[in-house]
């Protein structure tokens, strides 16, 4: 799978965002944060190769429902291959009609997301958290991750001040060293 994660990200770097794939050892801590575990509708931003779906197919309940929105069809394509019982949708997340997937009062538990935000311009990350946090409900999750160090640079305090401002609780993990590059995650509370 990394081989096909790099030539997505030779090929489009800005929508792929990241070098390599992440860690198991980070996607169980965003397991974790996001409280997949718990959860009976989860929407996953940005899946990618699967590492963090892989993750969340291990530790979701049963009769638990997914989406997964992924720009990239190459991606789609393969994921669909490997979680046939899961559903993904080669959509940008901020212009998808959530209504195609939730049923009539149905909210997102949970909200686990691999985008690389630092690499968005300011506007699309308002678009993308601001569609995405109208449909995860009060005391639903979100967790999302950032590269360590980078959470430094002006994007990535611009990216947390913004998250910030969207939502009530803002909690940070402890660096996940066995990833490339060392990441953390946030995780966030809607009350």
């Amino acid at each position: 799978m990394s081989w096909i994660f790099l030539r997505e990200f030779i090929s489009n770097w800005q929508m792929t965002g990241a070098i390599a794939p992440s860690s198991a050892r980070l996607a169980r801590k965003m397991m974790e944060h996001a409280e997949v575990k718990n959860a009976q509708c989860i929407l996953e931003l940005g899946p990618g190769t699967g590492p963090f779906t892989e993750a969340i197919h291990s530790c979701m309940p049963d009769g638990a429902r997914y989406l997964g929105l992924e720009l990239n069809t190459v991606f789609v394509d393969r994921l669909r291959q490997r979680f046939p019982t899961m559903q993904f949708e080669a959509k940008a997340v901020q212009e998808y009609d959530f209504d195609e997937f939730l049923k009539p009062g149905e909210m997102f538990d949970t909200v686990v997301s691999g985008l690389p935000w630092t690499a968005f311009p300011t506007e699309l990350q308002i678009a993308i958290l601001d569609h995405a946090l109208t449909r995860l409900k009060p005391g639903g999750r979100l967790a999302t991750f950032a590269y360590a160090g980078f959470h430094l640079l002006p994007t990535g305090k611009h990216f947390r001040e913004l998250l910030q401002s969207r939502v009530n609780l803002l909690g940070r993990s402890d660096i996940v060293w066995l990833n490339v590059l060392p990441a953390f995650i946030y995780q966030t509370t809607k009350i």
